[in-house]
C-alpha cells in the first residue's frame, strides 16, 4: 500500500514495489508547472515576487511601445477583481494567459464585466466594450485565473480494481448546491481500457441505466499510465509507449454542483471525430466549437443539437496512434472544443463516468467502445436492399401504382414503406379504411414477390378519442403506462400529428407487455416486416405540455442551459420535470429513443419470431444493439448529400452500422442531376432508402428519364452484386465490433492526408467509393492511399504512393476501386435480395503488390436470430497467391 506524506501545501506518494509498477505519480501544480519540491518557502516567494516585478516592467515597456497603456490601465482598474461571497479573498492570478488556453468562466448569455469578476475570474474584452449581448463562441472574455479554487485530492489508496480517493472543495463555486466532497474511483479494466468515475459518496445521484461490463480485478499489463495532481486535483492518462497525454484535467475549471458539472481536458491533437448527433464535416473543428447534446426534433443543420446523443469521441494523435473517450452521462450536455487543443464537458446532472480507450488504431478504439456499450444487431438480409418511401402516398391506388412503376423499371427494389398516410387520423395502430383498405392485399403482393413492408410509428398515443374508442390509450391508462406530469398524478400531455397525446414510459416494468400487445394486434391486420419509429426524442408541437411547465422548477428552468436550439430544454418536447417510473425526464430524456428501440426490438421478436428490422430517429450510445438510424429530414441540395457521408461515418463510429440518409433529400424538389448522383452514392449507404416529404415532386427513380433510371439501376445492381460482401461486413460488425462504412483514416492512420478526407469512404477494408458531390461535375479528385488499387469496372491497376488523382465521373458512373490484397465475395444480382440469394456466387480477387489476397464470406439464412451464437452459419475463407511458372 502506498503512504501519503503531508507537507504544507502538497502530498506526494511514496510507492511500494507494487505501486511503482503502476507508475502513479502524485504532484502539486504551481504556476504553469507540476512540482513537489522541498525548496524554502521564503526563497520561492522572493523569487516569484522578483519575477513578477520584472514581468510587469517588461509588459509596461512593451505596452508603452505599442501604445497599449490604456489596455493595461483597464486591466488594473479598481474593482476588476471583485469576488463573490463564496470565494476566497485571494486575488485571481490573471497573467497573460495565451488565448488558446483560456477556459470560459461565464458561458451564460448575459455576460458582463461585473458578473465575470464577481465569480473571481479574469476579464479581457475589447477595450471599448463594443460587443454583443451574446458574444460569438470564440476567445472567452471571461476566463478562469490560474489560482481558481480547486478540488483537492485526499486519501489515495489502492483497491482491487485500481485506485480510490476523496476529492474536497473548501469554497463553493458560483453554481448552487455544490458537492463539496466527492469520491474518485479509477479502474484498470483491460489492457487498453481505463474507467474512472467521480461521484457523490454521500448522496446517490442519477447514473445512466445501460448495461456495461462489471468491474473485475485490475489488469497488471496496461497500455496506459495514470498520474495524479493533488492540488488542484487532476488526473493525467498517458500512452505508455509514447508518453502522449490522452486525458489531462490539469485546468482550473472543474465544478461539481447539483445541476452543473464541468470538466476540461487537453487533447493530444486536432484530429477529433464523433460527439453527435451533429451535421458538418467529419473532423471536428477545434477552433472554438460548441457541440450540444439534447435530443431534439430539428432539421439537420450545422451548430444545432439534433435527434440523438453520443458523448463519444475518437482521436488520432500526430503519430497515427488513436484513442477514444466516452462520457457515460445522459443529461443535457455541451462540449466546447478550443484550439489548445482541449475539450470542456458541461452536463446538467448525473456523474462523471469516463471510459478511456487506447486503441492504438481507429478500428480498435471503436471495438473497445463497443465492448462497453454493446455490439450492433445483425440485420435481416432483405434489410440491405433498396427501400422506397415518401410522405404523401394518397391512398392504396397511389401506393400500388408506385410499386408497379418501380417493378416495370427493372430497378432493384426490396422494401416499400409508408409514412403516417396509412393511419386513421394519424393515430398509431390504426388503418384508414377509406383510403388504405387495400393495404393488407398490397403487402401480401409484396411478400409474394420476395419484397417487404415497413411502416412508421410515433410514440405519441392519442388521448382524446373517448373511453372505449381507442384501445392503445385505454390500455395504457389501465396499465398506468404513460409518463406523468411533475405532480406524478396524471399523464403529461403533448401535441403531435393526431392532436393531444400521451407518451409511453419505456422505463415502466410493463412497457414491453403494453407495446407488444399493440404491435401484435395491429400485425394481425397489417403484416409488416419491420418498424420505423419516429419523433421519439420525444417530440411535441407544444413546448413542455398542454399547460406549459412549472415556472418555479429548476428542472424546467435550470440555472444553466447548454447551447441548445431555442435556448430551452422544453422546446418541442416534454417538461424536464415530468416523471417516469425510473426517475425524472430531466435525466432520462436523451434515452427515450434508445429505450423505445429496446422495447420495440423485444416486441418484434415476440410477434414475428425473426430478426427485427428497426430504424429509429432518436438514438443514444448502445442503440446499434437494437436497430439502425437515418439522418433525418435533410434538404434536397448537394451540400446535404455531402454531409450524409460524414453522418454515416460518424454513426459507424457510434456503433450503429445500419445507417443512411434520405436519398435525393426529404425537403425540397430534387432535380434529376441531384437525384441521379444521390442514387449513385445512396447505393453504397449501408442502409439505402429514398424518402421525401408531402407536397414535393416524386423522386422515386422510375419517375425520371430513362438515362437516370439506367444509371440508378446500374448502381443498385452493383450493390446487389456485392451484397454478400456487405452482409459479411455486418457480421463482422455484430460479432467483432468492426465497422461497415469507414473513413480512409481508419485503414491508413499513419497517412496524415487521410485525416481530413470525408468525401470518399470505404466499405470495410477493401472497397473505395468516390462519389460526385457537386453540380455540373464529370470528374472527381480522389485520394488513393499508399497501396495497389484496381478500377472496379475495368480491372485497371493503379499503384499509388499516397496521391490525389483526377478521374472521369460521367453522369452514369460512380467511381469504385478495390484495394489490392483482398477478395470480395459476390452473387449474381436479382431485383430482390432474397432472390439474389438463390443465384451463383463469385469472387473478385485483387492481388497485392506481393501477389497475395484474402477474404471471407459469412452466410446464414438471412433472418433467423442468433445464428452466429448458435453455430448455424457458414464462414468461408478465401486466399489467393500469384504463382509464376517457367517452361
Amino acid at each position: 500500500m502506498p503512504s501519503l506524506t503531508k507537507g504544507n501545501k502538497y502530498m506526494f506518494l511514496q510507492p511500494d514495489a507494487e505501486e511503482h509498477h503502476d507508475k502513479v505519480i502524485l504532484k502539486v501544480k504551481g504556476g504553469a508547472n507540476l512540482h513537489a519540491q522541498h525548496n524554502s518557502t521564503r526563497v520561492r516567494c522572493c523569487y516569484r515576487i522578483l519575477c513578477g516585478l520584472l514581468l510587469l516592467l517588461g509588459i509596461a515597456l512593451v505596452a508603452y511601445q505599442l501604445n497599449l497603456m490604456m489596455y493595461v490601465a483597464k486591466f488594473f482598474q479598481p474593482g476588476i477583481w471583485g469576488m463573490p461571497d463564496c470565494q476566497t479573498s485571494t486575488p485571481p492570478v490573471c497573467k497573460l494567459i495565451p488565448i488558446p488556453e483560456r477556459f470560459d468562466c461565464y458561458p451564460e448569455n448575459d455576460l458582463t464585466e461585473e458578473k465575470c469578476t464577481a465569480r473571481g475570474c479574469c476579464w479581457n474584452a475589447p477595450v471599448d466594450d463594443s460587443f454583443l449581448a451574446l458574444p460569438p463562441l470564440d476567445v472567452p472574455y471571461c476566463y478562469y485565473p490560474e489560482n481558481y479554487t480547486p478540488y483537492k485530492m485526499e486519501d489515495l489508496h489502492v483497491t482491487e480494481t485500481g485506485y480510490a480517493a476523496t476529492l474536497r472543495r473548501e469554497v463553493p463555486s458560483y453554481y448552487p448546491r455544490d458537492v463539496m466532497k466527492l469520491a474518485l474511483d479509477v479502474r484498470f479494466e483491460t489492457t487498453s481500457r481505463l474507467h474512472f468515475k467521480v461521484y457523490d459518496p454521500d448522496n446517490k445521484r442519477y447514473e445512466v441505466p445501460i448495461a456495461t461490463p462489471p468491474a473485475g480485478k485490475k489488469v497488471q499489463v496496461r497500455d496506459y499510465n495514470v498520474n495524479f495532481t493533488v492540488v488542484p486535483f487532476s488526473i493525467v492518462i498517458t500512452r505508455k509507449s509514447t508518453g502522449a497525454k490522452i486525458f489531462d484535467t490539469g485546468f482550473p475549471a472543474m465544478i461539481y454542483a447539483d445541476q452543473f458539472l464541468q470538466l476540461s481536458t487537453s487533447l493530444p491533437s486536432h484530429n477529433i471525430y464523433g460527439l453527435g448527433e451533429q451535421t458538418g464535416p467529419l473532423r471536428v473543428n477545434t477552433n472554438w466549437t460548441r457541440i450540444s447534446m439534447w435530443a431534439r426534433d430539428h432539421f439537420p443543420v450545422e451548430h444545432a443539437n439534433l435527434y440523438g446523443v453520443h458523448p463519444f469521441y475518437l482521436g488520432v494523435e500526430d503519430d497515427g496512434n488513436s484513442f477514444g473517450v466516452f462520457l457515460l452521462n445522459s443529461n443535457a450536455m455541451e462540449t466546447i472544443i478550443q484550439p489548445l487543443p482541449a475539450i470542456t464537458f458541461r452536463t446538467l446532472g448525473g456523474i462523471f463516468d469516463f471510459y478511456i480507450f487506447l486503441g492504438p488504431d481507429p478500428g480498435s478504439v471503436v471495438q473497445q467502445y463497443l465492448d462497453v456499450v454493446g455490439r450492433p444487431a445483425m440485420p435481416p438480409y432483405w434489410g440491405l436492399g433498396y427501400h422506397l418511401c415518401r410522405w404523401g402516398y394518397k391512398n392504396s391506388t397511389d401506393l400500388r401504382n408506385i410499386i408497379d412503376r418501380m417493378r416495370k423499371s427493372l430497378i432493384p427494389y426490396d422494401v416499400q414503406w409508408n409514412d403516417i398516410d396509412y393511419m386513421h387520423k394519424s393515430m398509431d395502430f390504426t388503418l384508414d379504411k377509406a383510403r388504405y383498405s387495400e393495404l393488407p392485399d398490397i403487402i401480401q403482393d409484396l411478400h409474394d414477390n420476395d419484397q417487404h413492408y415497413v411502416h412508421i410509428l410515433d410514440p405519441g398515443i392519442s388521448a382524446v378519442q373517448g373511453s372505449g374508442n381507442y384501445p392503445p390509450f385505454d390500455e395504457g391508462m389501465s396499465m398506468d403506462i404513460f409518463i406523468k406530469n411533475s405532480t406524478g398524478n396524471d399523464p403529461i400531455l403533448g401535441k403531435v400529428w393526431p392532436g393531444i397525446v400521451a407518451f409511453p414510459d419505456w422505463t415502466h416494468p410493463r412497457a414491453v407487455e403494453y407495446w407488444t400487445r399493440q404491435i401484435s394486434n395491429f400485425h394481425k391486420t397489417v403484416s409488416f416486416d419491420g418498424l420505423w419509429i419516429d419523433e421519439n426524442e420525444p417530440t411535441s408541437r407544444l413546448d413542455g405540455s398542454t399547460v406549459g411547465c412549472d415556472n418555479s422548477s429548476s428542472l424546467d428552468f435550470p440555472v444553466y442551459t447548454p447551447g441548445v436550439a431555442d435556448n430551452s430544454l422544453q422546446a418541442r418536447t416534454l417538461c424536464p420535470s415530468a416523471k417516469q417510473y425510473a426517475g425524472l425526464h430531466y435525466n432520462l430524456h436523451n434515452l427515450y429513443g434508445l429505450m423505445e428501440m429496446n422495447t420495440t426490438h423485444r416486441a418484434l421478436l415476440s410477434v414475428t419470431g425473426k430478426r427485427p428490422f428497426i430504424i429509429s430517429r432518436s438514438t443514444y450510445s448502445s442503440a446499434g444493439r437494437y436497430g439502425g438510424h437515418w439522418l433525418g429530414d435533410n434538404e434536397s441540395i448537394f451540400k446535404d448529400m455531402y454531409y450524409s457521408i460524414t453522418g454515416i461515418l460518424s454513426f459507424s463510429m457510434f456503433g450503429i452500422p445500419l445507417i443512411g440518409a434520405d436519398i435525393c433529400g426529404f425537403n425540397g424538389n430534387a432535380n434529376e442531376e441531384l437525384c441521379q448522383r444521390w442514387h449513385q452514392l445512396g447505393a453504397f449507404y449501408p442502409f439505402s432508402r429514398n424518402h421525401n416529404s408531402v407536397g414535393m415532386s416524386a423522386q422515386d427513380p422510375a419517375s425520371f428519364s430513362q438515362a437516370m433510371q439506367n444509371s440508378t439501376r446500374a448502381a443498385l445492381l452493383t450493390r446487389y452484386l456485392l451484397m454478400p460482401y456487405l452482409y459479411t461486413l455486418f457480421h463482422e460488425a455484430s460479432s467483432q465490433g468492426l465497422t461497415v462504412a469507414r473513413p480512409l483514416f481508419y485503414e491508413f492512420p499513419k497517412d496524415r492526408e487521410t485525416y481530413g478526407i470525408d468525401k470518399q469512404f470505404l466499405w470495410g477494408s477493401a472497397l473505395l467509393i468516390s462519389p460526385v458531390l457537386t453540380q455540373n461535375t464529370v470528374k472527381v479528385k480522389a485520394y488513393f492511399p499508399n497501396c495497389i488499387w484496381y478500377d472496379f469496372y475495368t480491372g485497371l491497376r493503379l499503384a499509388s504512393e499516397g496521391k490525389y488523382a483526377v478521374i472521369d465521373a460521367p453522369m452514369d458512373k460512380i467511381n469504385l476501386h478495390i484495394r489490392g490484397g483482398y477478395i470480395l465475395p459476390t452473387q449474381e444480382p436479382a431485383l430482390q435480395a432474397m432472390k439474389s440469394r438463390k443465384n451463383k456466387f463469385g469472387i473478385l480477387v485483387a492481388l497485392s503488390d506481393s501477389g497475395l489476397a484474402r477474404g471471407q464470406l459469412f452466410w446464414d439464412d438471412g433472418e433467423t436470430v442468433n445464428t452466429y451464437e448458435t453455430g448455424t452459419y457458414n464462414l468461408v475463407t478465401f486466399s489467393a497467391a500469384q504463382v509464376t511458372c517457367c517452361v
